[in-house]
């Protein structure tokens, strides 16, 4: 039994492609019709999600194309792996088992796998067609969608990558019952994000239904998926390269990524960084007079409930959290600009904002 629906991301130069969400989407070959070009397939995964996925992944190819050569690259798992050393592996299999310029590469895993996925597919022989399948609610929700691909740095989160749209998302929420509860509470700050950026309706939808999302009702799942997919799709839409409207997707990200490089890759996950960083960032714009001190109270109560942290770690300082936000990608001209909140559901990215006002929060740590 299969049930799903359709989203598209509308795209310029015939690039739109579609976003597949619900139960059993994992069963049906047609929907990666529009790999219909693709001779070779190269499976990109890691050892855990590959004892779960990849036999079904492997049928699902064979049943879209019987003749169809199939590699699989199987990446350590986990965000400190997320490196161009790691990368240079799916180059070796790809260039050993002779993948030409006709291959797909099928990102099978969560956010990490699909960022070293997509970036290899933008640059193996200048660009070969890539899909997405991701398996944890993160990515299901975010970093699938949107064609943001790259790996980590030392010195810096996300700052090696390409900006490269895959040609389908195929998201099966049946997927999200094998996921661990600290990883599947990490998605669903990315889907509290959603409603604090662009839908207050759906920040009290969530407020609602949190104890279904935290027992993982698939009614309840789907539209959360959903919503936040749209909600992304619109952005990505108006906003491929993130010229502007783009980066309110970050909303907390400049203080997580902050954390997440201070603490070493993977010490804290994506989400739980995000989480404790979209506080702040509510947390300023209140310092601002921006926004109502009750929407952060509601904000923190949320997170808390979806058993998500609320501050950031005791070891970081003011001056950690301002050495890392210095070189975030959304620094320009010197300037540092923050994702902040100009009243519920309303995201700005701005510099114009009292840096003094920020540096008092930071000491305050």
């Amino acid at each position: 039994m299969t049930s799903f629906s359709e989203l598209k991301v509308a795209l310029s130069d015939d690039r739109s492609y579609p976003i597949y969400i619900g139960s059993g989407v994992l069963k049906k070959p047609e929907l990666l019709q529009p790999l219909s070009g693709a001779r070779q397939f190269c499976i990109v995964t890691n050892p855990t999600v590959a004892a779960l996925y990849e036999t079904q992944v492997r049928d699902l190819l064979r049943s879209f194309n019987p003749g169809a050569q199939i590699s699989v690259v199987r990446l350590p798992d986990g965000e400190s792996y997320k490196t161009l050393e790691t990368l240079a592996q799916v180059y070796d299999v790809l260039l050993a088992e002779k993948h030409n310029r006709r291959t797909a590469i099928v990102a099978l895993g969560g956010g990490v796998v699909g960022d070293m996925a997509g970036f290899a597919a933008a640059t193996y022989q200048r660009g070969v067609q890539f899909v997405q399948i991701p398996t944890t609610l993160l990515s299901q929700v975010d970093s699938s969608v949107g064609g943001k691909t790259g790996v980590n740095h030392p010195l810096g989160k996300n700052m090696i990558g390409a900006f490269y749209q895959p040609k389908a998302v195929l998201i099966d929420t049946d997927v999200l019952h094998s996921l661990p509860p600290r990883e599947y509470a990490a998605g669903l700050a990315e889907v509290i994000k959603y409603g604090l950026i662009a839908d207050a309706a759906f920040f009290e939808w969530l407020e609602s239904n949190i104890d279904a999302l935290n027992q993982r009702d698939p009614a309840a799942l789907t539209y959360a998926i959903r919503r936040s997919c749209e909600i992304k799709a619109d952005v990505v839409g108006k906003d491929e390269f993130e010229g502007g409207l783009r980066a309110i997707l970050n909303l907390g990200h400049t203080y997580g990524h902050a954390i997440e490089t201070e603490m070493g890759y993977g010490t804290w996950l994506h989400g739980e960084a995000v989480a404790a960083g979209m506080v702040m960032a509510c947390e300023l714009s209140v310092d601002l007079g921006w926004l109502e001190r009750d929407y952060l109270t509601r904000t923190i109560d949320l997170l808390k409930k979806a058993n998500l942290p609320t501050e950031p770690p005791k070891e970081m300082t003011a001056d950690s959290f301002l050495r890392h936000m210095a070189v975030d990608k959304k620094v320009l001209d010197g300037n540092l600009r923050l994702v902040l909140l100009q009243g519920f559901g309303n995201a700005v990215v701005t510099s114009d904002f009292d840096q003094n006002a920020l540096l008092a929060q930071l000491q305050r740590l």
